[in-house]
């Protein structure tokens, strides 16, 4: 039986992702209403749902700024260079080092699936501090 629009969660893909999780990522990549997008597990409705979302006009330091310093979120940011291959890039970034063992695990065990259903992430980025998110180590791994 299937549910057209419904994510269900199963032990080996963890949490389902909400429809507006994934509205709010087209958003970001076809129609530039976000600069970013950040994303985080709800354990009660066992779903990933948008926590935040920056407008066009903020940069980096404001998305830096938006992501919580001792708990994990996902979040997409769209980078306003272009590469090689003209295509903006998508950076999928995690979780900090002093986070909760609980919220690290959820989210670990999600990722894969939730990657999956954002189609067009170009770059992975597993943060776990400041100093793996810096812009310059972004570019640099882009090029």
């Amino acid at each position: 039986m299937s549910f057209r629009g419904f994510s269900r969660p199963n032990a080996s893909s963890g949490m389902g992702v909400a429809d507006h999780s994934k509205n709010a990522f087209m958003e970001l990549q076809r129609k530039k209403v976000h600069r970013y997008v950040i994303f985080k597990v709800d354990e009660k409705k066992r779903e990933i749902l948008v926590d935040k979302t920056g407008g066009p006009a903020e940069n980096y330091d404001d998305f830096t700024a938006a992501l919580p310093e001792n708990d994990c979120r996902y979040a997409v940011y769209d980078y306003d260079f272009v590469t090689s291959d003209n295509f903006f890039i998508l950076v999928f970034i995690e979780s900090p080092s002093t986070a909760r063992i609980r919220s690290k695990m959820l989210y670990a065990t999600s990722k894969d699936r939730f990657r999956r259903e954002l189609e067009g992430i170009h770059y992975e980025i597993q943060a776990t501090d400041p100093t793996e998110m810096d812009l310059e180590v972004i570019k640099e791994r882009a090029n």
